[in-house]
């Protein structure tokens, strides 16, 4: 049964979503876009986000402008009149168009800010979570923002969360699959001279994670690249960090033909995820990336809850372990030939 929704918006509403960060986060707040589309085929969407974030929105043609949001580095320089000036700028971009209707995904009370600010001048509904799911980062103070809070399950998968706020506004029913980027995520940086000389057939393992208790153990790490290895597949290791191009050596040093790769942008890394026959990792911003392109991904859960951001829409798609449940090197492998259809 579908939602029931109390807006009345034109035919071709002008919306604004504020979903800022981090970098999973901003993926699975993706198919909310489709799915105001689809109700609204002419819809203007305009994005809040990170600055660092611009890039991977506008891989969606269906949002008009991207518009950037950079609080961690104005706060590092929150004296200087620089900084005032793109703030300003902001506030200006937010309001420069009488918005329909704001949808803010994120649950702060700084984005909520944002949106309440995005609001004022059209008296635009503003929907947002009317409460906390486990393991979020909810703030309850944003809720005194919004003028339509929705609330949904406590256990509520990161993509569901946010379709869940955009049905209440279009009342209908999110169809599934979900779906992700535009068509340009394809072949982006598909010729990156970068990635010119990658093996034939190759396994991207994205071991690196800011919370170590999301790590999987460095022995399982070796293992596993020596069964790859053993298939004709070589192991390469991302890192985004000079202590995570340490992590990577090390991982390297105990498995055959492994490879650290070059220091990489997270547009470049689309090129190097379409390429792979499978993509292992940690849960990290990358790893639902390639989950979020359909790509053989094996995604490992060892101190975060599968069911939060897990993903659920292709059969090449593999999740193991779960909170307080590391995966063994069979669970990993097994699903690494089972997304490849390589019988187990």
């Amino acid at each position: 049964m579908a939602p029931a929704s109390s807006f009345a918006l034109p035919a071709r509403p002008r919306i604004l979503i504020v979903k800022v960060s981090s970098l999973g986060d901003v993926v699975h707040n993706m198919p909310l876009v489709h799915d105001l589309r689809a109700r609204w085929p002419e819809a203007e969407i305009d994005w809040v986000v990170e600055e660092g974030y611009v890039d991977l929105v506008r891989l969606l043609p269906e949002v008009r402008h991207v518009i950037p949001f950079a609080l961690r580095r104005w706060r590092k320089g929150f004296w200087k009149s620089g900084t005032w000036d793109e703030i300003g700028a902001l506030r200006a971009a937010i309001r420069e168009h009488a918005y329909d209707a704001v949808l803010e995904t994120q649950g702060l009370l700084k984005t909520a800010i944002v949106a309440r600010s995005a609001a004022r001048a059209s008296g635009a509904p503003i929907v947002g979570l009317g409460n906390a799911t486990q393991g979020s980062g909810y703030e309850p103070a944003a809720r005194l923002f919004y003028t339509a809070p929705v609330k949904v399950p406590r256990q509520t998968h990161s993509v569901r969360r946010s379709r869940l706020l955009g049905a209440a506004l279009t009342g209908t029913t999110p169809p599934e699959p979900p779906r992700f980027f535009g068509p340009a995520a394809r072949t982006l940086h598909a010729d990156d001279p970068l990635w010119a000389d990658l093996p034939a057939r190759h396994a991207v393992c994205f071991h690196a994670t800011a919370g170590a208790k999301k790590r999987w153990p460095v022995a399982h790490w070796h293992e596993l690249g020596r069964r790859l290895h053993a298939e004709g597949l070589s192991v390469l290791l991302p890192w985004g960090s000079e202590s995570e191009k340490r992590d990577a050596e090390a991982l390297a040093a105990g498995m055959p033909g492994a490879r650290v790769l070059p220091r990489f942008s997270v547009m470049q890394g689309f090129g190097l995820i379409n390429r792979a026959e499978v993509v292992i990792g940690v849960d990290t911003g990358l790893v639902h990336i390639a989950a979020a392109l359909c790509r053989p991904t094996v995604e490992i859960y060892t101190a975060t809850w599968r069911w939060k951001t897990e993903g659920y829409w292709s059969d090449r798609i593999a999740n193991v372990g779960d909170d307080g449940q590391v995966p063994s090197v069979d669970d990993v492998y097994a699903a690494a030939r089972r997304v490849r259809g390589v019988s187990v």
